[in-house]
């Protein structure tokens, strides 16, 4: 089973030729995208809308306990 769907593959592929033609543009600062990850990162996100995209896993801090003086 495929992790993304072939709409989400079409977002990402979309991104990349803009930001190779330089044509992206960032959201807020609309600065140009030079950075293909970030590019990749703009297709993913425009792509959660409406195709299927797992969510970014993160990894759990390790809580450190305080020892207890009295």
């Amino acid at each position: 089973m495929a992790k993304y769907s072939k709409k989400a593959g079409e977002k990402v592929e979309r991104a990349m030729k803009e930001m190779k033609q330089g044509k992206l543009r960032s959201g807020r600062s609309g600065k140009k995208v030079t950075n293909p990850k970030q590019a990749i990162a703009i297709g993913l996100s425009e792509a959660r809308e409406g195709a299927k995209v797992p969510y970014k896993k993160t990894s759990k801090k390790k809580r450190t306990r305080k020892k207890t003086t009295a």
